[in-house]
């Protein structure tokens, strides 16, 4: 056990049951590079970088299991040296982000589209619930799943239903060749040709449109990467462009308006609003930099199918999509169930809960 290893769950687990005595809510989170995402909670801050570790490992078996304070960086440092990667290749967005807070956001990176979600990879989570018991639900293994739909709507909760203590993932084989390449192409030639590469058997693992190239990165054995290399052409990118992506470095970043992220279909052609817009996920993610109102922005969005997210603190009232009746209704019954007293990241979400 490395020294800055610590199992604080017994610590964790007292402190929720003074707070559902004391009727105190907690503002739960790890490093705060996601405090982006939702609203503010005025709430007593929970800091729960000191409960951290690898607790298991086996690469044999593709699964590895942290607590929830683990930074990300130890884990992906861990998989990485036997030859592993985490597929959905979550965002970091600082230095210290945490295991937990990665689970929370439920953020994806490039290769979300071929590879799925931090949703497809978690296998099971250690959760101290609003009712003050610490429970276990999942397994270490695909087999052993029982209860793994409550550690999926753990994923993307921010914090709401209650505090994760340890995450089970699936991890995979990092790829035998990986080629990046760089074509020219304005932006509504580059979403016809993604469509048409989308129905063929190409090993594209990321896909990008940005200024007027189109950004791709190629996975798998070595004769498939090569042969498809050969076939699409371009020139060599460096594959350090993905993770400058990914953590938000790019030049489009540094734009002083708000950030919206787009969820469409990827077959969707380009959106009419002002403002910049880079493409990702092969079409299914588009990046705004605008300062259109919210109404305009998810309005245009929804006629297409779609929904709209604002990224910058401050800048929108509702920095989600609003929920319909039924639908809110529904979150507001699984708040109630996991967490009836409130306690963890009250309003951080939506208002309502």
């Amino acid at each position: 056990m490395a020294e800055q290893d610590f199992d604080a769950s017994a610590q964790w687990l007292e402190a929720v049951n003074q707070a559902l005595a004391e009727g105190t809510p907690l503002a739960v989170q790890g490093s705060g590079s996601k405090g982006f995402l939702g609203h503010p909670v005025n709430a007593r801050p929970f800091d729960t970088r000191g409960h951290r570790g690898i607790v298991s490992y086996d690469p044999t078996e593709l699964v590895i299991s942290a607590r929830a304070g683990t930074p990300l960086r130890e884990l992906q440092a861990a998989v990485q040296a036997a030859g592993q990667i985490l597929p959905f290749e979550p965002p970091s967005l600082g230095p210290d982000a945490t295991l937990g807070g990665m689970v929370a956001a439920g953020l994806s990176g490039p290769r979300r589209p071929w590879a799925g979600s931090v949703r497809d990879y978690v296998l099971g989570t250690r959760v101290i619930t609003g009712h003050g018991k610490h429970l276990r639900f999942g397994g270490e293994v695909m087999k052993n799943v029982a209860g793994y739909d409550v550690s999926r709507l753990l994923v993307g909760s921010l914090g709401c239903l209650g505090l994760i203590t340890e995450v089970s993932l699936k991890v995979l084989p990092r790829p035998r060749a990986c080629v990046s390449l760089r074509l020219p192409m304005a932006p509504a030639q580059a979403l016809q040709r993604l469509t048409e590469w989308g129905c063929q058997p190409l090993p594209i693992s990321a896909a990008c449109h940005a200024g007027e190239h189109l950004m791709l990165r190629l996975e798998g054995g070595e004769g498939s990467v090569a042969a498809a290399r050969e076939r699409l052409g371009g020139e060599p990118l460096d594959s350090s462009f993905w993770s400058e992506l990914n953590e938000r470095r790019l030049a489009f970043f540094a734009d002083p308006r708000p950030l919206w992220r787009l969820a469409v279909p990827n077959a969707c052609t380009a959106l009419g609003l002002p403002g910049e817009q880079l493409i990702d996920w092969a079409g299914a993610q588009r990046w705004l930099k605008s300062d259109a109102s919210a109404t305009l922005i998810r309005t245009v969005v929804s006629k297409v199918g779609g929904h709209a997210a604002c990224h910058t603190p401050g800048a929108c009232s509702e920095p989600f999509e609003p929920l319909a009746a039924i639908l809110l209704r529904y979150h507001q019954q699984l708040k109630l169930q996991l967490d009836p007293q409130g306690i963890f990241n009250p309003g951080r979400m939506y208002p309502e809960f």
